[in-house]
Order: C-alpha cells, then sequence, then structure tokens
C-alpha cells in the first residue's frame, strides 16, 4: 500500500515525477533534521518543528516554495504576524538549480537554528 506522499508523487506525469522525485531528494539530503509530510494536500517539509519548504504543481507550473515560520518573525505592535513565504519556479525540461536550493535551504535552516 502506498502512503499518500508516495501516490502524491507518483501520480503526476513525467516529467513532473521525476523532477518532484529529484526536488524532494535534495532537500531531504540537505539536512538530517528535515520531516516531509503530507499538508494541505501538497509536500510540505518542516525543521525542528517549523515549516520550511513545499513542492506545488498547479497545471504546468512546478514551484518549490521556502517558508518563513510567523513564530520566528519579530513581533510589531498592532501588527498580526503572517508565514513568509517565497517560491522558485522549476522548469522540469532543464538542469534543476541545485546550487540556488541548496543556498536556499541552507539559509532557511540557519534561521530556525538562530530562533531556537
Amino acid at each position: 500500500m502506498l502512503t499518500t506522499l508516495e501516490s502524491y508523487y507518483l501520480s503526476k506525469p513525467e516529467p513532473y515525477q521525476s523532477c518532484l522525485l529529484a526536488l524532494r531528494d535534495i532537500i531531504l539530503h540537505a539536512h538530517p533534521g528535515i520531516c516531509h509530510e503530507r499538508k494541505f494536500q501538497i509536500p510540505f517539509f518542516t525543521y525542528k518543528g517549523k515549516k520550511l519548504g513545499y513542492l506545488w504543481l498547479n497545471g504546468k507550473k512546478l514551484m518549490l516554495g521556502f517558508c518563513v515560520d510567523k513564530s520566528l518573525q519579530s513581533i510589531v505592535s498592532g501588527a498580526k504576524p503572517k508565514d513568509q513565504y517565497e517560491s522558485i519556479r522549476i522548469n522540469p525540461d532543464e538542469d534543476i538549480p541545485v546550487d540556488l536550493i541548496s543556498q536556499k535551504l541552507h539559509y532557511h535552516l540557519h534561521l530556525i537554528d538562530q530562533a531556537l
């Protein structure tokens, strides 16, 4: 029986499936503390209980998103904190920008480590 995470990846057509699986491996190999789950119906990654990023395929648009958890942000009087997201569009027909992804992952991991 496939898990919901496995079924998510395997339900996608090529070349998206291979690209999503490669991105998953890149993210999970960046640090042993990264956890992988399905949240909001998409693959989501956390680190030390804080949101780290996600993979999202919307039509033919493949996105790798990074998140700064609202609990890590400084409190501004009168403002309600929200998670901050940034995303990178990935073209599955081109080389994956591994250096950029690695740089972003390590930046976000460092943010979480510094805040805790």
